[in-house]
């Protein structure tokens, strides 16, 4: 496998690169990771069963969205594809760890990403995840009908088939007219999966984002799930805020919109999370 993979690198940098060094890295709870080397340059390589292929060039591709997009920079996907029975995606190595005043640096980029729009609407051209969880995204003409159907009540039949009870779900469905009135968004390309396990700093001090969930929606999920699992620096968002301000009622809305990762993540492990999915749904409808 390692061989068809190193082979894969070099037909697609244009450069021979011949494995000599393989090391397992953190690359989160759903697949193998690795950095690849030949002593002369490095790349990082995630590894699941083949029938994963789907979930790696959903990720690559992406990661090529936001590439091309030259506003924050993310890994640069190389290749994917299977081989002696594994799915594998190499992408550019980055060195991780710097610190200083990129979290500004971040919210500024994020910004410029948010301006990257769609003419085509809300989703995007492929489905792909959020997590290990299936994540549909078929072009919506607007962001009501696109979150109420392919996020919301998507994540709903998934934690229902999981045992979770939401009694209040198609209450909180029929509300969202009113709990989106007068907010009619841009479609943004946003990461989709933004909390601070897929943000870092390069050694070098350039902010980076990764393990993307993209697709063309309303800027303000990806700042919402900044806040889910503990904020960001404060510089991250005093920066955003100056480069492209949230329109009024966010405070509402980021509640609406991290529902979606409290159900996936009953979706996923299950536990309290369907618990306080409920009491979310209880504070939107209050």
């Amino acid at each position: 496998m390692w061989t068809a993979i190193a082979q894969h690198i070099s037909a697609q940098t244009g450069t021979a690169f011949t494995l000599q060094e393989r090391r397992s890295v953190g690359g989160g709870c759903i697949n193998q990771a690795y950095q690849v080397s030949d002593g002369r340059q490095s790349f990082f390589v995630k590894v699941n069963q083949a029938t994963q292929v789907a979930m790696f060039e959903a990720e690559a591709q992406g990661l090529k969205e936001m590439y091309d997009s030259q506003t924050i920079r993310v890994p640069r996907p190389i290749c994917w594809g299977t081989a002696e029975g594994s799915a594998y995606l190499a992408m550019e190595w980055l060195e991780l760890g710097g610190g200083g005043d990129a979290w500004g640096c971040m919210g500024t980029a994020l910004a410029a990403m948010h301006r990257v729009t769609s003419d085509r609407g809300f989703g995007w051209h492929q489905p792909n995840t959020i997590g290990a969880t299936p994540q549909p995204n078929p072009w919506t003409p607007t962001w009501l009908e696109f979150y109420r159907e392919h996020r919301l009540r998507h994540q709903f039949r998934l934690a229902g088939r999981r045992g979770g009870r939401f009694p209040r779900q198609h209450e909180l469905l029929m509300a969202l007219p009113d709990l989106l009135a007068d907010h009619a968004p841009a479609p943004s390309l946003v990461h989709g999966d933004l909390w601070s396990g897929n943000a870092a700093v390069t050694q070098s001090g350039d902010p980076v984002i990764l393990d993307p969930a993209t697709y063309f929606g309303d800027r303000e999920v990806d700042i919402a799930m900044t806040e889910l699992f503990g904020r960001f620096p404060e510089a991250f968002y005093a920066a955003y805020q100056a480069a492209y301000p949230l329109d009024p009622g966010y405070g509402g809305r980021k509640i609406l919109y991290n529902l979606y990762h409290i159900l996936n993540h009953f979706t996923l492990f299950g536990g309290s999370y369907a618990a306080q999915a409920n009491r979310m749904i209880d504070q939107l409808l209050r």
